[in-house]
């Protein structure tokens, strides 16, 4: 907050010249001689106006609310500069919090695996956690080092790329979601189940499985690729936020996942018309709900497209590739992209 509190306040300032040193506070030993030009009016909040008033003795600013240093600046600028993909994590978790739906469909369909044994409706929750498992193993212990071998060099996918998968294996969870809930529903109203919620269809609830595993497999892309951007674009200060923000991100779809719902509820009933999301799941059309989703991911999936044009590049980082006969090592150097003394 200190930050454009301060900005505001110089805003009347010009900026120094370039390539000044002296110019900018900053922390003692910093490497930082000058903030980066993107979000320019923001750096203004480190511009020193009086070095006598504004430093203290020791090398701090006076008063922070008049004097911010540069690491206070770029820390807002990279929080700033991450929201809009941030927010393109948000309809992917509203999706997968839809696991009270498919509890319905579960309990409606025949769940036995064998004569004497069925699957608990309220687990089916867990091929989507060993569909990120699976896929977690396999990406790191098997892909990664296979394509790298091929390649002949490290093959990494990503963070954005990613995120940008996760978003569209989401998107074909809810397509399959929905035409998997129509089938169900004709089904049902076929064998005259229509005014019967609690009734068991002839019809497997293994159908359910390909949504669960697409879940799995869109968290295990979009949130292992959003904590590890955040955490590479974020200066190590600034790591708890980096932590913070993907469940941020889960919270605020809570709320809207709960506001959409109330919503179809609401204009879909209107005229004395059965809810689309009734309690009785064969009078409602769930799957109506589901394309809902679907469109809005898919709305949302051009949305990341265009966030993730805008953004650019990620942090570039100078590493050492090295191949001691056990497989390829790297090693960071340095950071490209940042202002910083005695750094090519």
């Amino acid at each position: 907050m200190q930050v454009p509190v301060v900005a505001y306040k110089n805003r009347k300032l010009a900026f120094p010249p370039r390539d000044s040193d002296g110019w900018y506070h900053h922390k003692r030993d910093s490497k930082f001689i000058a903030p980066t030009t993107k979000l320019r009016l923001l750096n203004k909040a480190c511009i020193i106006r009086n070095p006598e008033q504004d430093i203290a003795p020791d090398g701090s600013a006076s008063n922070p609310w008049s004097l911010c240093t540069i690491e206070q600046v770029e820390e807002l600028k990279a929080l700033l500069k991450v929201i809009p993909l941030w927010s393109t994590g948000i309809m992917i978790s509203i999706n997968i919090s839809q696991s009270s739906f498919q509890l319905l469909q579960a309990n409606s369909m025949d769940r036995h695996i064998s004569s004497s044994f069925q699957i608990p409706a309220g687990s089916f929750g867990m091929f989507t956690i060993i569909s990120l498992a699976i896929w977690v193993i396999l990406y790191d212990r098997a892909i990664l080092p296979l394509a790298s071998k091929i390649k002949g060099r490290p093959v990494k996918l990503g963070a954005k790329l990613r995120m940008g998968i996760g978003l569209f294996l989401s998107c074909m969870a809810m397509v399959v979601s929905a035409v998997v809930e129509s089938i169900r529903r004709r089904k049902a109203i076929r064998e005259g189940y229509l005014n019967n919620a609690h009734a068991v269809l002839d019809m497997s609830a293994m159908w359910l499985v390909p949504q669960h595993c697409l879940n799995g497999l869109a968290e295990a892309f979009n949130a292992i690729g959003q904590t590890e951007f955040y955490y590479s674009e974020f200066p190590k200060s600034m790591s708890s936020i980096a932590a913070a923000l993907f469940g941020l991100g889960m919270a605020v779809a809570n709320l809207l996942a709960s506001a959409i719902l109330s919503a179809v509820d609401k204009l879909s009933s209107r005229g004395g018309r059965e809810s689309w999301v009734s309690n009785n799941i064969n009078k409602g059309h769930y799957d109506n709900y589901y394309w809902i989703l679907a469109i809005l991911s898919s709305v949302n999936l051009l949305y990341f497209l265009v966030c993730s044009w805008a953004y650019g590049p990620c942090v570039e980082r100078v590493r050492k590739v090295s191949d001691d006969g056990n497989g390829f090592k790297e090693e960071e150097l340095s950071t490209i992209g940042t202002i910083v003394k005695d750094e090519v």
